[in-house]
């Protein structure tokens, strides 16, 4: 068969798991969930040879350091994997949960009662943690799912998926229930964003480029992110010592991810004092620095930033840093050039700090912490799908809540109706 046959296949399998799926029993569920985290630890030498096959290659073709940082699979990153599944085996099963019950005058009961979405497709670039991460949460909450990673981690990507479906068929799940597509041929993703009647929602987890051309194209709803512009305001009340740590820890823990922050706000009244005390820090640790006027002025030599910097996601270790003279000026910046993903404040200040929350409508808002929590392991829903910046149906980190969705259940004693 051809591409778009396999694909047509795999998406028909993949509905068909799906209904056996969302009537699974919890305990079925989680004893294949746990058989993927013993199996994970168990061949992790095996799993971190086939990286290592993605890894030489990344860097032969001269992938940036922050984007081999995303593909590698270290020890510890693997121990994470094992134990991100072990927190969704220790959640509630959101499927068949009644979320409310009313009664009407007429003696009916209406609730709304979770279901599955049904197929999800996910499409992915570097980072082969998001296929153990995607196929916990889609098999906990009764979900098939058709995984696509990008070719730079076609070997760690196909290793998973094979310990997955080992995993699930000794549980007695079917191997369709979760698919690792196994052609890094692009026209396997535009055929799969054609499949419309076997696939219920798109999920794309990458660059702003991948992003919109799946927008472009897909058939199917897509729950999405374009980018993570995310800043840190340090406010005028802000204690620098603490402002000093999570700044380094936003830019510079690790740049190459979507919770990293991209640009920093500092209130014109500190902002001389605080600058003499961050950019060493940031120097030091290899951070290029661009800033506007005003940081310039206080930082000679600094490299100017441009409009383009405030909307850009660097993902690397690039900071644009602007003096403000307020928080109003912070929040305008935020609300101009952000892209409603995650934004921080730093201040001990509380009336300023809820002005913030109140004001800045980002899918995540942080008062006196890094950027970097914004993350479904961290937020404790077990592991994350995706991070999701349009306000239908989910919005920010999505854990097994957010992959289910609700249907109305009415019980009556024979009522009909009359008008």
């Amino acid at each position: 068969m051809g591409i778009r046959e396999d694909v047509v296949e795999m998406a028909r399998n993949a509905r068909a798991a799906s209904r056996k799926l969302a009537s699974l029993d919890r305990g079925t569920k989680d004893r294949a969930l746990n058989g993927i985290a013993d199996a994970l630890l168990a061949q992790s030498d095996l799993v971190r040879a086939e990286n290592g096959r993605d890894v030489a290659a990344a860097k032969e073709a001269g992938l940036s350091a922050a984007m081999v940082d995303r593909l590698t699979l270290t020890p510890a990153r693997i121990q994470a994997m094992a134990a991100g599944v072990r927190e969704v085996v220790a959640l509630p099963d959101p499927v068949g949960e009644v979320t409310s019950m009313w009664l009407r005058p007429n003696g009916l009961r209406i609730g709304r009662m979770r279901i599955p979405l049904g197929v999800i497709g996910v499409i992915y670039e570097s980072r082969p943690n998001v296929t153990i991460d995607a196929a916990a949460l889609c098999l906990k909450s009764g979900n098939a799912a058709i995984l696509r990673g990008g070719s730079e981690a076609v070997h760690s990507n196909r290793v998973l998926g094979r310990i997955m479906t080992e995993q699930m068929v000794a549980a007695g799940i079917p191997a369709a229930a979760i698919q690792v597509m196994p052609t890094t041929d692009r026209a396997a993703v535009d055929a799969l964003l054609e499949q419309e009647e076997s696939i219920d929602v798109i999920i794309p987890r990458g660059g702003e480029e991948l992003i919109r051309k799946v927008v472009a194209k897909s058939r199917i709803p897509v729950l999405k992110h374009y980018k993570g512009v995310c800043h840190v305001f340090v406010d005028a009340d802000a204690n620098p010592k603490k402002a000093r740590n999570i700044v380094m820890n936003a830019k510079a823990q690790r740049p190459g991810v979507c919770n990293a922050m991209e640009t920093l706000l500092i209130h014109g009244g500190i902002a001389e004092d605080f600058l003499a005390l961050i950019v060493p820090a940031l120097t030091q640790a290899g951070v290029e620095l661009r800033g506007c006027p005003m940081t310039r002025h206080f930082v000679p030599g600094m490299k100017a930033a441009t409009d383009e910097d405030w909307t850009t996601e660097y993902n690397d270790m690039v900071l644009a840093i602007r003096v403000v003279d307020d928080i109003d000026m912070a929040i305008d910046h935020i609300q101009k050039y952000g892209s409603d993903h995650t934004d921080a404040i730093v201040t001990e200040n509380y009336s300023n700090a809820q002005k913030f929350i109140r004001e800045v409508n980002s899918s995540s808002v942080m008062v006196n912490a890094s950027t970097r929590f914004s993350d479904g392991f961290q937020y404790g829903l077990g592991a994350e799908i995706g991070i999701s910046t349009t306000r239908l149906h989910a919005y920010g980190p999505m854990g097994l809540v957010e992959l289910t969705t609700t249907k109305y259940v009415v019980y009556g004693e024979g009522q009909v109706r009359e008008s």
